[in-house]
């Protein structure tokens, strides 16, 4: 291998490589996350057959995977060397970004992540498992770009991923049967249009969880009840039997 110094390439340090490593996974979770919910709708808390969900999340991971593997593929650089200013070269030539081929070779040993990290922080040379076996390396990017773009990248990608997330599951809470025959409950409840002066609307987004198994269905909802003098959280309890309705079990007004 040519001496990195004479190419003006330094190696990248193993607390960027995990820094990136770090910051790469969140955003390709992120997007195998969004991915996933965006194929399954907003009423699949709704899905009777299990079964269609199943086929829907094993087909988005495999190309999420398939995304994952790939992401040095533009001129050796993911999102996570992009922020953090390094990048992915072949071991013998420092100035060849690896083929497409290669680097998606590379990151296949992502799979065996801890044993990854392992041989990184044991490897005199600064090299995962992956380096090793497709014969190359990470070095410093001589021509990043300034700090704040990178670390405005960053929080954009956390906070875009937070948005999506209270948005998407809302809307999925809001469209589930459950939260349906809730709010229908809630609405003939008579003490609750006495403590509210009378309903005018509902919070954004119920906290709480729905669980449906094997047809058997739970769901425990906290629900914010926007009224004309009063606002009320009211948590209701709910059950399901198969290919029943949601039954109101409990209320706390």
């Amino acid at each position: 291998m040519q001496e990195i110094a004479e190419n003006q390439y330094q190696l990248a340090s193993r607390k960027r490589r995990i820094a990136a490593f770090l910051v790469d996974h969140f955003v390709m979770t992120f997007l195998i996350v969004s991915i996933t919910f965006l194929a399954l709708g907003p009423d699949y808390l709704n899905e009777p057959d299990f079964s269609k969900i199943t086929a829907v999340m094993l087909t988005t991971l495999l190309l999420g995977f398939a995304v994952y593997f790939g992401k040095d593929s533009i001129k050796g650089i993911s999102i996570g060397k992009w922020i953090f200013g390094i990048m992915v070269r072949d071991e013998d030539n420092p100035e060849v970004v690896p083929s497409i081929g290669k680097l998606f070779f590379r990151n296949i040993f992502i799979i065996i992540w801890p044993v990854e990290f392992i041989v990184l922080a044991t490897s005199n040379e600064k090299k995962r498992l992956g380096d090793k076996v497709a014969k190359t390396i990470v070095v410093k990017n001589p021509k990043k770009p300034a700090k704040l773009p990178r670390i405005l990248t960053l929080v954009g990608a956390g906070l875009i991923f937070i948005t999506f997330m209270i948005l998407f599951v809302g809307a999925a809470m809001k469209n589930s049967d459950a939260y349906k025959v809730a709010v229908e409950n809630i609405e003939q409840n008579e003490r609750i249009i006495e403590e509210t002066g009378g309903i005018k609307g509902y919070g954004m987004m119920p906290s709480g969880s729905i669980n449906i198994t094997n047809g058997f269905g739970e769901a425990q909802l906290s629900i914010t009840v926007l009224g004309n003098e009063n606002d009320v959280n009211v948590g209701v309890y709910l059950t399901k039997q198969p290919n029943g309705d949601w039954q109101l079990i409990e209320m706390n007004p």
